[in-house]
C-alpha cells in the first residue's frame, strides 16, 4: 500500500488543484528528492500552475506549466505509507497497515498556493519527488492492460508468476494485495512459472486483472479484495474452506490456497 487504486484516488483528489498557481515549495528532506534538490524545485516551481494530472501505475504526475504550454511534470511516489493531504483534507484518512497517527513532522514534501496547499505525508520515507520521471521504465499501466501486453510482459520468464506481475518493469501498478486477490480469484498458483503461460491464460489473467481493478475501485480500494478478511496465520480460503497458505513468493508475504490455485 498505496497500491495502483490508491494513487488513483490521489490522481483525483490532485485533481482540485488544477489552474491553481504554486507559489512556495515545502522540501525539507533531502533524501526525498530523487535527482533533484530543494534549491533546483523553489526555483522551477514557483509561479507555474498546474494544469492537469495523470497517473501511470503507483506513480502520479503534476503537469506544470503555464496556460499555453507544459513546462515539466513533477512525479510524486508513495512507498509504502505515502498519503496526499490537499488543503484542509486528505485523499485517504488511513492506508491498510500504516500509522494511524497524522504527525506533520512526517510531511516530506508539499506546495503552496495561492489559494491552499499540498502535502505528500509519509511515516516512512519510502517515497519520493522527482522532476520528469523517466516513464518509459516502467511497464504498461495494469489497469486495461490486453492479453497481448500481458504476454509480452511475461514473456519466457522462469520465475514465480507473483514475482513478474510484482515487477513495475513489466507490469506497472500492481502491489502485494492486489497481485493475491487477482491470483486468488483466477485460481493460478503464485509459484506458477510465469513463462509457462499460454495464450488463454493471458487472457483470462487479464481479464481478472480489470475485473479485480474495476471492482475494487468501487468498493474504495486494495483493501476490499474478497481474500482480504482472511490475510492471517489461521486463515481459510473464502471459496473452498481449504487452510491458506502463507509463505514468502517475491520476496512479499504471500497468502493463497493451495486447493484450487494450479
Amino acid at each position: 500500500m498505496p497500491e495502483l487504486l490508491e494513487v488513483e484516488i490521489y490522481r483525483r483528489f490532485a485533481h482540485q488543484t488544477v489552474g491553481r498557481t504554486i507559489t512556495s515549495v515545502h522540501a525539507p528532506d533531502d533524501w526525498f528528492l530523487k535527482n533533484t534538490t530543494a534549491g533546483e524545485l523553489e526555483g522551477l516551481l514557483p509561479k507555474l500552475k498546474v494544469l492537469g494530472t495523470s497517473r501511470i501505475g503507483k506513480l502520479l504526475l503534476l503537469e506544470l506549466g503555464t496556460k499555453k504550454s507544459i513546462d515539466l511534470h513533477l512525479g510524486l511516489r508513495f512507498g509504502m505509507t505515502g498519503r496526499l493531504i490537499v488543503d484542509d483534507g486528505a485523499a485517504i484518512d488511513q492506508l491498510e497497515y500504516s500509522s494511524d497517527r497524522n504527525d506533520p513532522a512526517w510531511d516530506r514534501f508539499g506546495l503552496t498556493f495561492d489559494d491552499g496547499l499540498m502535502l505528500l505525508r509519509d511515516p516512512r520515507r519510502l517515497g519520493g519527488i522527482e522532476l520528469d520521471p523517466d516513464t518509459s521504465k516502467l511497464g504498461p499501466d495494469a489497469w486495461g492492460i490486453s492479453a497481448a501486453d500481458l504476454g509480452a510482459a511475461l514473456g519466457k520468464g522462469r520465475g514465480p508468476l507473483k514475482a513478474r506481475l510484482l515487477d513495475q518493469k513489466r507490469i506497472a501498478g500492481l502491489g502485494n494485495l492486489l497481485v493475491d486477490e487477482i491470483l486468488w480469484r483466477s485460481g493460478f498458483s503464485p509459484h506458477r512459472v510465469s513463462g509457462e503461460l499460454n495464450a488463454n491464460d493471458n487472457k483470462k489473467l487479464a481479464k481478472m486483472i480489470n475485473v479485480v481493478l474495476d471492482e475494487l475501485d468501487k468498493k474504495g480500494g486494495s483493501h476490499q479484495g474478497d481474500l482480504q478478511d482472511s490475510r492471517s496465520r489461521e486463515g481459510e480460503c473464502p471459496r473452498d474452506g481449504a487452510p491458506l497458505a502463507r509463505e514468502k513468493v517475491g520476496g512479499r508475504t504471500t497468502y493463497w490456497c493451495p486447493n484450487h490455485q494450479k
